[in-house]
């Protein structure tokens, strides 16, 4: 895949990138090295200051990056500009609590006296370079949300974003630069995913995160695991959206709209997959296919655009094949099935979706639909809407729409997910800890857990 700019909404190339040469790969890593042993004795109070820098200059910059990453892969520019204020949110919160996140640590007295210490403590300190292998549909969001914890803790950052989105990954390098970052401390890699092997075999580069799809995150975790590396995998997802007899149903129909359809659909903690109760059933999927039918599909600079175009041709292509699937193998469409009018011919655009009438010999029952198609289940029970939110080989985040709390206890004890949100939907925080178990990935972003990552959990033990 080229390193290039190319618009969604028309298939335009607005501009393309020529990819590091070796040798510039080899300066980039030295350097790295080099901001490393420097940054890792900079006080928190030093890196808060950076960090708050580099908050307040992107926030300056939400009207210009936000058209960027509209141009680049498609998200409508209000969602865009929203983007780039969550992560300037991110990066205060870590400046702000990272010292506190990080603090030694002094166990039970008794437990020391008992090792023969007379004092033990626990000290987080820093690995050093972290590579990030980062995906397009949040593209300041996914990096700044392992970025800004990583400079917290002393780490310095190699980004290799996804090809479609270098003019963003470019930005985000000259972010930390302008706000003051020493050279090294972060950098973007304009290389493609052939070269992040051998990257992340350098054996000065410490660890690796990675957002993305499941092949990805194999291919990286396989080749860490052979050089013994810590990793942190984000991968995907095919959320439930419980909706039980006692829900509020018009606020949970209204917000299914959004949970759905963010982002263009393009995300791996939407909703994918809305299981609804037999005795709200009906109710539930009037109101929400008028919803999804009212969603304005268009260009995504205009700012009334609910909906704008997936990032690529291929991903509009994946769509429709799981979409042409399901209606083969009996699924009823609700809504949508197809390119919307005025769009068909012209950029990547798909209309919002419900399919309903699923089975499990459909493709969409248990692959992810990365884009605004929503599968619809009618439940006889409770027991039925746990199994079959389970039924899938991911476990990123669910959805529960409940008033019975003891129909809570029960989902947060039973999901397989590494989040449940009760009567809302999924949202990330940088208070809050990320991430998913079964396919979906492990470890954790975000709050304490996240900076934890990727330290060195050491034990100092001082003798009697």
């Amino acid at each position: 895949m080229p390193i290039a700019t190319v618009n969604p909404a028309n298939g335009e190339t607005l501009k393309t990138f020529d990819a590091l040469s070796a040798e510039e790969i080899e300066r980039r890593l030295a350097i790295a090295e080099s901001a490393f042993r420097t940054h890792r004795t900079t006080s928190f109070a030093e890196r808060a200051r950076l960090l708050h820098r580099a908050a307040d200059l992107l926030d300056e910059d939400l009207q210009t990056i936000g058209r960027v990453m509209t141009t680049e892969m498609g998200k409508p520019v209000k969602q865009a500009r929203a983007e780039a204020a969550k992560c300037a949110k991110a990066m205060r919160w870590y400046a702000d609590h990272a010292a506190r996140l990080l603090a030694d640590e002094e166990p039970d007295p008794s437990d020391a006296k008992d090792s023969g210490a007379s004092r033990v403590l626990v000290r987080y300190r820093p690995l050093g370079p972290v590579l990030a292998v980062m995906p397009w549909n949040f593209p300041l969001w996914q990096v700044v949300r392992f970025a800004a914890p990583a400079l917290m803790a002393g780490n310095v950052g190699l980004l290799k974003h996804a090809s479609n989105v270098p003019q963003t990954a470019l930005y985000l390098e000259d972010l930390f630069r302008r706000a003051g970052f020493a050279e090294g401390c972060f950098q973007t890699l304009l290389i493609g995913s052939g070269a992040v092997e051998d990257v992340l075999r350098d054996p000065r580069v410490k660890a690796a995160t990675l957002t993305g799809s499941e092949p990805a995150g194999r291919a990286v975790a396989s080749v860490a695991g052979d050089e013994v590396k810590k990793t942190v995998l984000e991968l995907g997802g095919s959320d439930p959206y419980v909706v039980m007899p006692s829900a509020d149903i018009d606020r949970a129909a209204r917000i299914a709209v959004t949970a759905r359809v963010q982002n263009n659909g393009q995300s791996c903690i939407a909703a994918k997959r809305f299981i609804v109760h037999a005795d709200v059933f009906d109710a539930f999927a009037e109101r929400f296919t008028a919803g999804m039918e009212a969603l304005k599909v268009g260009d995504p600079l205009d700012e009334d655009t609910d909906v704008g175009p997936l990032s690529t041709e291929q991903g509009r292509s994946d769509l429709e094949e799981l979409v042409d699937d399901a209606v083969e193998n009996g699924a009823n469409v609700l809504c949508g099935g197809e390119r919307p009018e005025g769009y068909r011919d012209r950029g990547w655009f798909y209309a919002p979706t419900i399919l309903a009438d699923i089975t499990p010999q459909m493709r969409i029952h248990q692959e992810e639909a990365f884009g605004p198609v929503a599968t619809l289940y009618r439940v006889a029970d409770l027991d039925e809407a746990v199994a079959l939110a389970n039924d899938t080989p991911f476990g990123l985040s669910s959805n529960v729409w409940t008033r019975d709390e003891g129909e809570v206890d029960r989902f947060v004890r039973d999901l397989e997910a590494g989040g449940v949100y009760v009567n809302g939907m999924t949202a990330s925080h940088p208070a809050f800890p990320f991430g998913g178990v079964k396919r979906s990935g492990y470890g954790r972003e975000l709050s304490e857990h996240g900076i934890r990552e990727f330290c060195n959990i050491t034990t100092v033990w001082h003798g009697a």
